[in-house]
């Protein structure tokens, strides 16, 4: 079964919303928070070392499984719930193109 990793930057709230909103797509088999292991690795420069461009917000990621057919709506899904909670969301991993079963128009 395909694995889709997420990344929401926002409040708890909105966060906890993204996946309670994926739980409710159709055969979806699991919605799992998962450490971030990309925090740990962060390079900021030392220009940069004095701003917080995350004020006020968190970084959460999640681990959904679901089957290929529902990838798109789990999309779909996410992208809607995180707009409308104002946080920002970030699929992690294969280019989505790949991730999500669309063809490229130029091959």
């Amino acid at each position: 079964m395909p694995t889709i990793h997420l990344r929401v930057t926002g409040t708890r709230d909105a966060f906890d919303t993204v996946l309670s909103a994926i739980e409710g797509v159709d055969q979806v088999d699991r919605v799992e928070e998962i450490d971030d292991l990309m925090n740990e690795m962060r390079d900021d420069s030392s220009s940069s070392e004095m701003s917080d461009d995350t004020a006020g917000s968190t970084t959460y990621v999640a681990e959904i499984q679901a089957p290929k057919n529902r990838l798109e709506q789990v999309r779909i899904t996410a992208e809607a719930t995180a707009m409308n909670m104002e946080a920002a969301l970030e699929f992690l991993g294969p280019d989505d193109d790949e991730m999500f079963g669309r063809e490229d128009e130029d091959a």
